[in-house]
């Protein structure tokens, strides 16, 4: 499969189902107090279900491309608003565009399972046999972005960190 069909089914998978050093002081998140409250708490991803060549930042903003436009076709609700930023566009934010949909971190933990569930149905995942483990975690870290930060906009923003240095 082409990097692009990847993104592609990706992207589409994503929508169907929607709706570093691990202690970075608050002084250095350029993004913090702009883009989203500071991050309160953040975890560290570190698993590597499939190696291979890093895609670039060209890949990485035509997977947030894709389902920008899907929401804004209207087939989609748009429930969050998704974007790259940072050198290499490998800084990915997730930024609830409601009061609901990201409430409390309990409920973007159930979004992040949901769009997992999504990755799974995905051909790329059932062709390398990752429809039973694969996540969405393991979609960004495979699109090789550094982090994804995500938050209700308001309140509070958590950070998972990837970690591709794990054999």
């Amino acid at each position: 499969m082409t990097p692009m069909a990847l993104m592609r089914a990706a992207a589409l998978a994503l929508l169907a189902a929607s709706g570093a050093a691990a202690d970075q002081p608050a002084g250095q998140d350029k993004y913090a107090g702009y883009h989203y409250p500071p991050v309160g708490s953040q975890e560290v991803f570190a698993r590597d279900l499939i190696r291979g060549p890093a895609p670039d930042a060209a890949a990485r903003e035509a997977f947030v491309s894709m389902i920008a436009a899907a929401q804004f076709d209207g087939r989609h609700p748009a429930g969050y608003a998704l974007f790259a930023k940072g050198a290499g566009s490998r800084k990915l934010i997730m930024v609830a565009l409601d009061d609901q949909i990201f409430r409390t971190p309990f409920r973007a933990r159930a979004v992040m399972a949901r769009l997992s569930a999504a990755m799974r149905g995905a051909p790329f995942f059932k062709e390398n046999g990752l429809s039973q483990d694969g996540t969405f975690f393991d979609m960004l870290a495979m699109l090789d972005f550094e982090s994804l930060t995500v938050t209700d906009g308001a309140t509070w923003s958590h950070r998972v960190i990837f970690d591709r240095s794990a054999e």
